[in-house]
C-alpha cells in the first residue's frame, strides 16, 4: 500500500469502518510512513477527545416523538411488525440519531463551539480540517502564473500571488475555502516543518487582533493592496505576524525560526 491508497482510508480506519484486511494494510503502512503515521494518529486523537470531552445532548422530546411516529407509520399500512424487525429498526433509528448528534457536535467542536463565529476560530478550523482531511492543496505549484489564474477562474476577485522561497517561505499551492459563507482564496506556504495557510480576500472592516492563539495555533492578520491577509499556522506568533505583514506589502523577510 502506498500513501495515495492509505490517505483515502485513514479517516475510515480511525473510525473503525473498514474490514480487518485493509485495516491491517493501512496500519502497517502508517507505522513505517512519516506522513501517514502522524495523520492517522491525529485523526485517532480527535476521536478520543470527542468521546472523552463532548457533552451528551439527548434528542428533544418533540424530535423523538416525530421520529418514532414516522418509524411506526408502516405498521398501520402493513400490519404488525415481527419482534426481531422491530428491534432491528429501533436499533438503526437510535444509531442514526447518535451518529447525527456526534457528527453535529464534533463539527461544532472542531470549529470552536456551537454558535461561535469568531474569525480566528474559523481560520484555525479551516487550517486543521484541510490538514487532517488531506485537502491541503487543490492546485500544487510554486508558479504564480499557474496559481493565480486557477484562483481567478473560481473567484469573483483576483489576488497577488508570489513565491517567497528566497526568504524561506516557498509557495506550495492553493485551494478554495469558505469563510463567512463566501468562497475565498487560500495560499499554502511552507517554512521548514510548518504549514502556513493564508486566506486572502477583499479587505473587511472587522478583524481580530494582529496575533491571536486558538487551540495552540497562531493567527495573524494584515492589510495591503486592498486585500485582507489572514494566516493560520503552528509557526511562532512573531514570525507568522512578520510573514503576513510582508505578504500584504510585497516584501517578506527571513524568519528567525
Amino acid at each position: 500500500m502506498n500513501c495515495d491508497e492509505a490517505a483515502a482510508l485513514l479517516t475510515a480506519e480511525s473510525d473503525g469502518e473498514i474490514d480487518r484486511l485493509r485495516s491491517h494494510a493501512v496500519r502497517k503502512h502508517a507505522a513505517a510512513c512519516s506522513t501517514c503515521g502522524p495523520r492517522l494518529e491525529a485523526l485517532s486523537e480527535i476521536g478520543r477527545e470527542l468521546r472523552e470531552q463532548l457533552p451528551y445532548h439527548p434528542a428533544p422530546a418533540v424530535l423523538r416523538a416525530r421520529l418514532m411516529a414516522e418509524h411506526a407509520a408502516p405498521v398501520a399500512r402493513h400490519g404488525p411488525v415481527p419482534a426481531r424487525r422491530r428491534w432491528f429498526g429501533s436499533g438503526v433509528l437510535a444509531g442514526g440519531l447518535v451518529a447525527s448528534l456526534v457528527w453535529l457536535t464534533g463539527t461544532a467542536w472542531l470549529q470552536g463551539g456551537f454558535g461561535d463565529d469568531d474569525l480566528s476560530t474559523q481560520l484555525v478550523g479551516l487550517h486543521t480540517r484541510a490538514t487532517l482531511g488531506n485537502r491541503l492543496i487543490e492546485v500544487a505549484s510554486s508558479d504564480r502564473h499557474t496559481v493565480k489564474p486557477w484562483l481567478s477562474a473560481r473567484l469573483d476577485y483576483a489576488i497577488p500571488v508570489a513565491d517567497w522561497a528566497s526568504a524561506g517561505f516557498p509557495l506550495a499551492g492553493a485551494r478554495i475555502d469558505r469563510l463567512d459563507r463566501r468562497p475565498v482564496a487560500t495560499l499554502v506556504y511552507r517554512h521548514r516543518d510548518h504549514v502556513i495557510d493564508v486566506v486572502v480576500r477583499p479587505a473587511a472592516t472587522a478583524t481580530p487582533p494582529a496575533v491571536h492563539t486558538v487551540r495552540g495555533f497562531n493567527v495573524a492578520v494584515a492589510h495591503g493592496t486592498e486585500m485582507e491577509w489572514l494566516a493560520a499556522s503552528d509557526l511562532n506568533g512573531a514570525d507568522l505576524a512578520a510573514f503576513v505583514q510582508g505578504l500584504a506589502h510585497g516584501k517578506v523577510g527571513v524568519a528567525s525560526e
